[in-house]
């Protein structure tokens, strides 16, 4: 249907807020039932710009029209940098800026969320047939992997780049186990990224889900260049959503249930604009508070990498065929034959990755080891800065606030060393460029502080739980309404291991199974 179209068609059986990974994953299974009429509101419009599809750009895709392009607050943990935080504001949403990595996490990452809500659900175990029905995946259909799911799951091989090959071989030779992709389970070892590209192309959620057919549906309605600016309450449930379409005239939208999926800082404040969060943060915002939930917004995490131990290259180092960071290596800190759940990461790149604070050289003449830590115990916040859409969100992730994230960051950085300096990359590595000498914990740190640089994985600001303060249920129910769930990485009570776009898309399968048994 017509934008036009929804504007006189103000009812569905049930919205979804957000047409990002969660919500284009959802907007294709909830309406697999012909009777639900399902309407999908997103603010951006669809995917065209060629570029998305091209692994290679992907970096390039930041600041575009299509990405909301968010800055935190001034981190003190960081030499007071600001961050630009990429989200994508596109069907597909950052499916479609993200650097395709594919990666469930650790069994150890879920049982966190275990712990949280008291609901097996959320176990690897009790997620793995939602995974395996997300998966197109290369060795599916053994028990372990999906095979013949909408999302494609590529372990590259001829593809690989020499020097990303050599990173591999030198992580094996410290110890750690090769592994084949970072899904099954076993995450410590050096391996291939597994990546969302089929073809040498990108296939965003969009791609999988949204296709031709399901687009075709009749109870389907997806409404692009609409922004939902509140949610009006009728006692404990949401009665309406006020919107505002492409030529900024606003409309209602009524549902019998709502589902937001706008991600980890816009969902949360659709709720504080409409007089759901903490009432210290509404009333300083001049939003009148009409149910008081002090956790929402806070519980902000996101992981941080190094970038970077920077190496002049002997010789010219060839473009990469994928998408620069070719291979993680995921580790316990200091051992690298330790098993268990990974506590550091040291990723291979193809190009000469620097934070804005380093002066990169050409593109063919070096390349980057990343280091990173893959539970930071650093927990931020998010707030609104007033009633309106206009109105910038405040976004403090309190980067490397703890001891324990600042100790673990220099044995990262140790280990990005330890491998830039062995034997299998001589035939790559002139020397070192960063970090130039440093002598004492000081240094190191602050070296640390002036290079690391998002890793796009925003969470955990209307975590799940079974705590009175908890912001929804195992069910993903608000709990101060009737009909409004949140589907998206906002609900994660912490972080998996790497990407976390797999486990947003098992999530949203899991809601989705649930909804179509009538749950």
């Amino acid at each position: 249907m017509t934008n036009a179209a929804v504007e006189r068609k103000l009812y569905a059986d049930v919205v979804i807020v957000g047409g990002g990974s969660a919500g284009a994953l959802l907007a294709a299974r909830l309406s697999e039932e012909p009777a639900r009429r399902v309407l999908l509101i997103e603010a951006g419009e669809e995917a065209k710009d060629p570029d998305i599809w091209n692994p290679a750009a992907w970096p390039a895709l930041q600041g575009r029209s299509y990405d909301w392009d968010y800055r935190t607050e001034p981190q003190a943990g960081t030499a007071g940098r600001v961050h630009h935080w990429a989200r994508g504001r596109l069907v597909g949403g950052s499916s479609c800026l993200h650097a395709m990595g594919y990666m469930r996490g650790h069994p150890s990452d879920f049982q966190t969320w275990v712990d949280a809500t008291g609901d097996r659900r959320w176990s690897w175990d009790g997620l793995l047939s939602a995974f395996q029905a997300v998966e197109d995946h290369p060795r599916g259909g053994n028990g372990l992997y999906g095979k013949g799911g909408p999302m494609p799951v590529h372990l590259p091989t001829n593809e690989i780049s020499s020097v990303a090959r050599a990173f591999i071989e030198a992580g094996a030779s410290l110890g750690l186990p090769r592994l084949e992709g970072h899904n099954s389970g076993q995450m410590i070892g050096v391996t291939p990224n597994s990546l969302n590209i089929h073809d040498g192309k990108r296939v965003t959620v969009a791609d999988a889900w949204l296709t031709p057919a399901v687009r075709s549906r009749e109870n389907l309605t997806i409404l692009t260049g609409s922004l939902v600016r509140r949610l009006t309450l009728d006692g404990n449930q949401v009665r309406s959503l006020e919107v505002v379409g492409r030529q900024g005239s606003p409309f209602e939208v009524s549902a019998d249930q709502v589902v937001l999926c706008a991600g980890a800082l816009e969902s949360p404040a659709l709720l504080m604009r409409s007089g759901i969060g903490p009432h210290d943060i509404l009333q300083a915002a001049g939003v009148d508070c009409l149910i008081d939930m002090p956790e929402i917004g806070r519980n902000l995490q996101d992981h941080l990498l190094g970038a970077g131990n920077l190496y002049a290259a002997r010789k010219p180092v060839p473009p990469s065929r994928l998408q620069h960071s070719e291979s993680m290596a995921y580790m316990r800190a200091g051992n690298f034959t330790a098993g268990g759940q990974p506590e550091i990461v040291v990723g291979c790149g193809v190009a000469p990755i620097v934070s804005e604070r380093f002066q990169a050289p050409a593109a063919g003449t070096a390349y980057s080891l990343l280091f990173g830590i893959t539970h930071p115990t650093s927990r931020g916040s998010l707030r609104i800065s007033g009633p309106e859409l206009g109105d910038r969100l405040i976004i403090d992730p309190a980067y490397l606030q703890t001891d324990r994230d600042r100790a673990l960051f220099r044995q990262a950085l140790e280990a990005a060393r330890e491998i830039g300096h062995r034997d299998e990359l001589a035939e790559w590595r002139e020397h070192e460029l960063l970090p130039t000498s440093l002598n004492d914990e000081a240094e190191i740190d602050n070296f640390i502080a002036r290079a690391v640089i998002t890793h796009h994985h925003p969470c955990g600001t209307l975590r799940m739980g079974k705590d009175t303060d908890a912001v929804v249920d195992a069910d993903l129910l608000l709990k101060a309404l009737d009909n409004l769930f949140v589907v998206d990485a906002s609900v994660m009570p912490g972080l998996t291991a790497g990407p976390i776009h797999a486990a947003v898309l098992a999530i949203a399968e899991t809601f989705a199974r649930t909804m179509n048994a009538g749950g």
